[in-house]
């Protein structure tokens, strides 16, 4: 076996082990059931209101949407979110150090955060299921929109979560990346139809996985007569295919190139350098 393999070998048994870490402590635990909660309170006001035109209710439209929003958001949100913290920490350092050490940290962090965004899609959706009617009934054929639909997701985001991790300098900036991200999901059809919005604001909706990734869903679990709410009153699984295909090739093409950047530039002086900067603001 090459050392590239048992790296990567070595990664596949690191993220499994942060998997069941994650799903045994306390506030990993709570942090799902938090945002199981934040995504069922909206779900649950609006379950009963009609959706003019799609024969749905407003929350049946939402509940697909919002799984889409959570896949887009832990792809690209956690991912950012780890590789800056384990920057600022040194884990990265110490990966660097390791031959190949990198390649396992990366698979294991790719295991990590799709599993995690598998569950924290899970978890609302057993809980939605019965509060609104119409969801992932029609079985069959728009089901098997999933086996492409997930992964293809998590291809799309995940690549991009890791370049926004290795650009940012710190955790704290994450956060402030969080409002654009909200902004994002405003425009992207997951509380009402991207086809309600200015024709401009549809433009920018699309240009990103968050609308795609719930439309995808839409298409796998909402019944046929709730197409009528979309743009062009299709699923487009064609152009949804495409839209994520191209992020995906872009944050391949893309994300090791910055990584390699970000590895080169660590070091136990930039570390202590990001640690000093940071003791400052404590103080």
């Amino acid at each position: 076996m090459s050392p590239v393999w048992y790296a990567a070998k070595a990664g596949v048994r690191r993220g499994r082990t942060e998997l069941r870490q994650t799903f045994t402590t306390g506030q990993d635990v709570f942090g799902y059931v938090l945002w199981t909660v934040l995504l069922i309170v909206p779900l649950f006001l609006v379950r009963d209101d009609p959706l003019k035109g799609a024969g749905i209710s407003t929350g049946t439209f939402m509940l697909p949407s919002m799984l889409g929003m959570t896949l887009a958001f832990t792809g690209m949100m956690t991912t950012a979110q780890l590789l800056a913290a384990e920057r600022e920490d040194g884990t990265l350092l110490r990966a660097k150090a390791v031959p190949h050490g990198m390649v396992g940290h990366l698979v294991g962090k790719i295991i990590m955060v799709s599993g995690t965004a598998l569950v924290s899609m899970a978890l609302p959706f057993a809980v939605g299921v019965f509060l609104v009617d119409g969801v992932a009934r029609q079985g069959g054929g728009p089901l098997l929109t999933l086996l492409w639909v997930v992964p293809l997701g998590l291809l799309a985001t995940l690549p991009m979560g890791a370049v926004i991790g290795s650009l940012v300098d710190s955790p704290r900036t994450i956060g402030l990346l969080m409002l654009p991200v909200m902004g994002l999901v405003v425009i992207s059809g997951i509380y009402f139809p991207l086809s309600k919005l200015p024709e401009w604001l549809q433009t920018v909706g699309q240009i990103f996985p968050v609308y795609w990734l719930g439309l995808g869903l839409r298409a796998a679990l909402l019944p046929a007569e709730a197409v009528a709410a979309e743009i062009g009153g299709s699923w487009r699984h064609l152009e949804t295919a495409g839209v994520l295909g191209a992020w995906t090739v872009a944050g391949l093409l893309l994300a090791p190139s910055v990584l390699r950047r970000m590895a080169r530039r660590e070091s136990g002086a930039a570390m202590a350098d990001r640690h000093r900067k940071a003791m400052q603001r404590v103080g």
